[in-house]
This record gives C-alpha cells, sequence and structure tokens, in this order.
C-alpha cells in the first residue's frame, strides 16, 4: 500500500481546496464558510450521509463499504480552524482575511481528509462504515469536545478513531507515531494577587504586589523542580503578567498572572494543580497579602492506544516505506484526546518538511504532503475493514 496512484493524480485539486481555505480562514466555532465548503464538496463525492452542525458547526460525513458483514465503524478526524495571526508568507494564496491565517495547517488536514473521503466514496473497498469528521474549535474553543457532548460517537456507532497532524521539521510524507501519551494535558491558570496600594517612596506603607509577583513566579518553578519525579514531564509557565497601575511611582494594589501547566500523566496532573495552590497561597500569605486563583482544566493527555497504534503505524510504513517510533511526545495540547478518551484509536504526525514551526507567521502547509496523508487516512480505513 504505497502512496495510492488516485491521490497522485488527486493532489492538485486537493491542493486547490486546501489553498482555497487558506485563503479565507476561520476561527474557533465560526467555520461557517468552511463547513459548508466542506459538506457541499463530500455530498458532491456522493458520500450516503453528510450532516451539519454536530458540535456546533461540525460536519460528519458517512461512507459505506461495498459490504457490511461485522457491523465495524471507523472515524477520521481533520480539524478546520484557524489563528488569529497576521500571516508573512507572500504566498498568492495568503490570507485574505486580516489578522487571520492558517498557521497550523488544519487547511491540509481537511483537505487531506476530503481527499481520502472522495477516494473511498469511488471504490468503496472496504466491509463496514467510514465516517469522516471536520470539527471546529480545535485550537482554543475544545471543539472535539463539544462533538462527543453532541453525541458524535453514539449517533454514528464509532468504534475507532484516527487522527493525523502535520509535523514541521520531518521529511515531508514521513509518519512519526507512538505508543501511550503523545501530547499533553493543557491547563492554565490566572492569579489575582492582592496587597496594599502604596505610594512608591514609601514602600513600608503597603504590601508590594509587584514583589509578590515576582516571588511567586520564581517559587513555582520549584514545582516542576522539586515536586515531580525527574523521569516525568511537566512544565509550568508564567506567561502574563498585569499590574492594576502603569504608573512608575506607585506600588500596585493587585497584580495578575496567567499561565499554563502541561502533563503527560494524570497523577502528574493532579500534582501541578495541588502545588500550585499552595504555593501561590502561601507565599502571598507570607507575605502579608492574599491571592485568588482560577484554575481551568482544558485538554486532557492526548493517549494513543497499543493496538490501534500498531495498526497506525503499519497503514504509515505501507504508504511511506518506513515510520519513526521513537518520537518523543509533545507538550502541545490536542482535543482529539477527547475522542480518543472515549474509544480506542491513534493519532499519527506526518512530515510538512523544512518549513517555519506551526503557530508561526511564516508557516505554511506543504501540498506536497498530500498525496501521503490521504493514503494514510484511506488507508487506515481498508486495513482495519477489509474488503469481505
Amino acid at each position: 500500500m504505497p502512496v495510492k496512484n488516485r491521490f497522485a493524480e488527486l493532489q492538485p485539486e486537493i491542493a486547490a481546496w486546501r489553498r482555497d481555505f487558506h485563503q479565507n480562514p476561520e476561527l474557533d466555532y465560526d467555520v461557517h464558510r468552511t463547513a459548508g465548503r466542506v459538506a457541499g464538496l463530500l455530498r458532491d463525492f456522493g458520500c450516503d450521509e453528510v450532516t451539519e452542525g454536530v458540535g456546533r458547526t461540525g460536519v460528519v460525513g458517512v461512507i459505506k463499504g461495498r459490504s457490511d458483514t461485522k457491523g465495524r465503524v471507523i472515524g477520521l478526524r481533520a480539524d478546520m480552524d484557524a489563528l488569529p495571526i497576521a500571516e508573512a508568507t507572500g504566498a498568492a494564496y495568503a490570507s485574505k482575511t486580516p489578522g487571520v491565517m492558517h498557521a497550523c495547517g488544519h487547511d491540509g488536514h481537511t483537505a487531506m481528509l476530503l481527499g481520502a473521503a472522495k477516494y473511498l466514496a469511488e471504490t468503496r473497498n472496504f466491509d463496514g462504515t467510514a465516517v469522516v469528521i471536520f470539527q471546529p474549535a480545535e485550537e482554543a474553543g475544545a471543539g472535539g469536545q463539544a462533538m462527543v457532548q453532541d453525541g458524535l460517537v453514539e449517533r454514528w456507532g464509532i468504534q475507532e478513531f484516527y487522527g493525523m497532524h502535520n509535523m514541521p521539521g520531518l521529511p515531508t510524507g514521513q509518519f512519526a507515531i507512538r505508543e501511550g501519551a503523545i501530547m499533553a494535558a493543557a491547563d492554565q491558570f490566572e492569579i489575582v494577587l492582592t496587597g496594599k496600594a502604596a505610594h512608591a517612596a514609601r514602600p513600608h506603607d503597603g504590601v508590594d504586589t509587584t514583589l509578590m509577583a515576582a516571588q511567586v513566579i520564581v517559587a513555582l518553578q520549584s514545582i516542576v523542580s522539586r515536586n515531580i519525579d525527574p523521569l516525568h514531564s511537566a512544565v509550568v509557565s508564567v506567561c502574563a503578567v498585569e499590574t492594576s497601575t502603569r504608573a512608575h511611582n506607585i506600588i500596585p494594589q493587585t497584580v495578575r498572572l496567567r499561565g499554563t501547566t502541561r502533563s503527560l500523566d494524570p497523577a502528574v496532573r493532579d500534582r501541578l494543580e495541588e502545588r500550585l495552590h499552595k504555593v501561590v497561597t502561601g507565599v502571598a500569605e507570607a507575605m502579608g497579602g492574599s491571592a485568588r486563583i482560577d484554575y481551568q482544566r482544558g485538554y486532557p493527555v492526548t493517549m494513543n492506544h497499543p493496538a490501534e497504534t500498531v495498526h497506525a503505524a503499519e497503514v504509515a510504513r505501507q504508504v511511506a516505506g518506513d515510520v519513526n517510533l521513537e518520537i518523543m511526545p509533545l507538550m502541545a495540547g490536542e482535543d482529539f484526546s477527547y475522542m480518543l478518551n472515549e474509544r480506542p484509536g491513534a493519532y499519527i504526525f506526518v512530515g510538512n518538511g523544512d518549513t517555519a514551526g506551526l503557530h508561526n507567521d511564516a508557516y505554511d502547509f506543504d501540498d506536497n504532503a498530500i498525496p501521503a496523508g490521504s493514503s494514510w487516512f484511506a488507508g487506515m480505513i481498508e486495513a482495519r475493514m477489509p474488503a469481505a
């Protein structure tokens, strides 16, 4: 099962879809144009069923194989949303929407899955049902969770899920995957430190929240270095500091800190939250102030299931000739995790070549990856539900 000849033929058409999505990026759940275009194409392909508005703006297509002797149902997922970044690629098909661009390759993911859907609807060389899932709001809005909560698994009877993301730095069209945790749980926090405002020349009259914030930021770094097993992975990052005054001569009444924690293990995730609360409140109280903490759990760990990882790797090997099984987990988050928490499955990376990194204003998806990516999507259906 090398790259399928049909996808070499379809590559210009799939690339044209991709560049159309790239020129017209949309954010979060507001992917109405993209979802409408996806649904229209799925109908043109002859899908047996196309449902819009799943998880608010998601699209689900159903393609039935030539037979259905075992009642098997496999789901393939791609994300559709873009990022609030001003594009700097200079491409002829650059974003026409100011301040918004496809800087994570979701235009490519959507196009590759559309290509696979067209092929599967043409050939139907499998025994069972393929469900193609086009998800909104991966970047910020937990669109994967919204689709699950809207009955994605139960309504379509999905038994396994498979998804893909492009990876800059990995040779174009090559694949990488690992069993177990492949992407991190991503949580966020906001801390409001309260002291007592004072004139900067009379700090003894106040409770200095700026100094308090500095101590909190430093102390938070001790969580990973002193409270987490060194053989486990964790991140605590304070990314924004905002004082209640911008004056150069006033000690502020409050300071607001915002940041994120990342982890690959549920026990580590619990420990990070527990220690963050204790460290922050302890430092604040020791310095005469107080702290209010809003800790929000976000995307869970993206956990590849053992058997399904083997299946995904084997199809990737047949498409590309080899697959990297030793890739390290990434500490970025991914809401495909919600689907993998419901049913077995796997998430794989396809190489995007030597390009700018994800979430960079110079990033662009490499259209040369399309034949491999579409072949893998279609190959998962044919391998997991071989024709009777």
